[in-house]
C-alpha cells in the first residue's frame, strides 16, 4: 500500500472519531445555548487538512492526530451508573464531569507534547468545552479566546461560537451578542451566518428581548424556509406568541 494511501486511511479514522465525539458532545450545546455539534464537526474537516508542506511538521501532526483521537475516544466514552463496576478494556465513567477531566487531561497532553501543530489547536478548543463541562468557565473562555486569535478562519469562528455561549451563560449578553454579529457579518464554511443568526436569536429569547427575538426569527424563516433552520425558526416563533 502507497504511503499516500495509508496516511489518507488515518485521516479518515480520525475524522470519523471526531465526527463521533460531535454526536456525544450534542447534549452540551443542547444545555447551554449553542450549537456546538456543528461546531465540533467542522474539526474533522479541519483534521483532513492538517498535513502541511513541512515534513517536520507533518509528522508531527501524524502523531498529535493520534494522540487526538486516544482523547476523543475518552469524551464519547460511555457512562455507568454509580456503583457499578468497570469493564475491563472498556473505559467507562460514573459522570459526564469525570469523563470530562481525563479527556481535558489527555488535551492538555496534545498541546504539551505538539505545541506548534494544527491539531494542537484544535486540542486547545476542546480544552475550552470540558473546561466547560467542568464548571470551569474562567478557564473555557480563555481556551476559546486563544484559538479565535491563533487558529485558521475555520477553527477560529467555530471558538467564536463557543466563546460567545460562554459569555451569554455568564450574564455577558451583550459581549455575546458582539460576537454573534461578527459572525453574522462575517461567516464562514464551519460556523453559516444562519447558525449565528440562530444563536442571537435564542440569545434575545432568553434574555427578556422577545420583539428582537422575533424579528430575527421572521427573518430567518424569510430567508431559509424550506431548510431546518427555517422549520426551527417557526418553531421558535409559536413560542413566543
Amino acid at each position: 500500500m502507497r504511503a499516500e494511501t495509508r496516511h489518507q486511511l488515518k485521516e479518515d479514522r480520525f475524522s470519523r472519531v471526531t465526527l463521533g465525539a460531535a454526536e456525544k458532545t450534542a447534549h452540551w450545546s443542547v444545555e447551554h445555548r449553542n450549537t456546538l455539534a456543528i461546531a465540533v464537526v467542522v474539526v474533522a474537516l479541519i483534521a483532513a487538512g492538517a498535513v502541511g508542506g513541512w515534513y517536520y511538521l507533518s509528522a508531527q501532526d501524524e502523531k498529535a492526530s493520534f494522540d487526538m483521537s486516544q482523547a476523543l475516544r475518552t469524551l464519547q466514552a460511555q457512562l455507568r451508573p454509580v456503583g457499578t463496576p468497570a469493564q475491563p478494556d472498556i473505559p467507562s465513567f460514573t459522570s459526564a464531569k469525570e469523563r470530562a477531566a481525563a479527556a481535558h487531561n489527555q488535551f492538555q497532553a496534545v498541546v504539551d507534547k505538539y505545541p506548534h501543530t494544527r491539531t494542537a489547536d484544535m486540542a486547545r478548543y476542546f480544552l475550552g468545552v470540558t473546561s466547560v463541562s467542568a464548571g470551569d468557565n474562567a478557564t473555557a473562555e480563555k481556551q476559546f479566546k486563544d484559538v479565535a486569535s491563533n487558529g485558521n478562519k475555520e477553527l477560529a469562528s467555530v471558538a467564536k461560537l463557543a466563546l460567545a455561549s460562554v459569555y451569554g451563560n455568564t450574564n455577558r449578553p451583550k459581549d455575546a451578542e458582539a460576537i454573534y454579529k461578527e459572525l453574522t457579518n462575517k461567516p464562514t464554511a464551519s460556523v453559516s451566518k444562519v447558525t449565528a443568526e440562530l444563536q442571537l436569536a435564542e440569545l434575545y429569547q432568553n434574555n427578556n428581548q422577545p420583539l428582537d427575538a422575533k424579528r430575527l426569527y421572521e427573518q430567518i424563516k424569510k430567508d431559509t424556509p424550506t431548510t431546518e433552520a427555517g422549520q426551527l425558526a417557526t418553531q421558535k416563533l409559536a413560542e413566543l406568541k
